[in-house]
């Protein structure tokens, strides 16, 4: 099997209806010209109507379980896997107008359920804040108010450790809120606060909505306001490492969603030798172009004019 894959290509070749067919799943109903709806072969819930799917489309969701999106979204469902493995199994199963898939087990898919990698490390948190949202720092940072609302960024006044900061929230990659990170005002130190047991190492900031744009590649910053920036700049694939590393569990959250990645991180000698080093890593799994800025410049500066040229030909 190579190691080499098209996510788009593949998207492009297998369609919905093939693998359905190739899973076995004959139960399900027409209920419109190209959609269909039955009982879910994901979760195998009692909802008889739960599942839809659109075969001109492509596309398929699940009202009971939440699984959704694409054909490689679908044989990631269904084997457990990652999306750069269920890509891969289909890129080795397509043949001439065919795709064959021996992988699928015998016994049917009774049992199977959408499975996640457990986070222990970040456990999900059982509160929010009330944050206000249209914070005068915000807007000065050039933040727009319909991006705080998406990122759901705002001033915290109460007590506690984001007490008198901006507060960010922070998702796990399946879009639980695990975290607040405090942006200071006034140049206070430190500039970032972090609650203790929080490992940023184990996340990427925005991944989950990242993920949900259904896009192939994804651009990759170094912090908060950089993504936010970015995302208004009309990229809403991107993501921020939280500092200027990549750790194991994020290049495998990258790798396995992703088959291109852009690294567009400050330009600072800094931001230069990480980048240099995390394309390094992930070459053996993905594409990687890089977005070299000057070394007084960082995409949280730039406008959104900037940041569209900047990436319309990475290198």
């Amino acid at each position: 099997m190579s190691d080499w894959v098209s996510f788009a290509e593949i998207k492009r070749r297998v369609t919905l209806e093939q693998v359905l067919r190739h899973y076995q799943i004959d139960w399900l109903r027409r209920s419109g010209l190209h959609q269909y709806r039955g009982r879910c072969p994901i979760h195998q819930g009692q909802g008889t109507e739960a599942f839809h799917a659109n075969l001109e489309r492509g596309v398929f969701h699940c009202f009971a379980c939440g699984a959704g999106g694409n054909v490689l979204n679908f044989v990631c469902a269904m084997e457990g896997c990652s999306i750069r493995e269920a890509a891969l199994r289909l890129q080795e199963a397509q043949g001439e107008g065919s795709v064959r898939m021996p992988w699928v087990q015998s016994g049917g898919t009774e049992g199977r359920k959408l499975v996640t990698k457990k986070r222990r490390d970040n456990p999900p948190l059982g509160f929010q804040l009330n944050l206000d949202r249209r914070h005068p720092y915000l807007a000065r940072r050039g933040i727009e108010a319909a991006v705080a609302d998406y990122f759901g960024v705002g001033y915290f006044g109460g007590r506690g450790l984001m007490s008198q900061r901006i507060a960010i929230p922070i998702h796990d990659p399946g879009g639980r809120l695990v975290a607040f990170s405090g942006r200071a005002l006034d140049g206070a130190e430190p500039r970032y606060r972090f609650p203790g047991g929080f490992h940023k190492s184990q996340v990427l900031f925005n991944y989950h909505r990242a993920r949900a744009a259904g896009q192939d590649r994804v651009i990759v910053v170094e912090g908060f306001f950089d993504c936010m920036r970015v995302h208004q700049a009309d990229f809403p694939s991107v993501v921020g490492l939280m500092g200027a590393s990549l750790s194991a569990v994020q290049k495998d959250l990258l790798a396995d969603q992703f088959s291109g990645v852009v690294l567009m991180l400050d330009g600072d000698p800094t931001g230069s030798a990480a980048t240099t080093e995390i394309a390094a890593e992930l070459r053996p799994a993905c594409r990687v172009s890089q977005v070299l800025l000057p070394p007084d410049l960082q995409p949280d500066r730039m406008s959104a004019d900037q940041i569209r040229d900047a990436l319309r030909s990475p290198e």
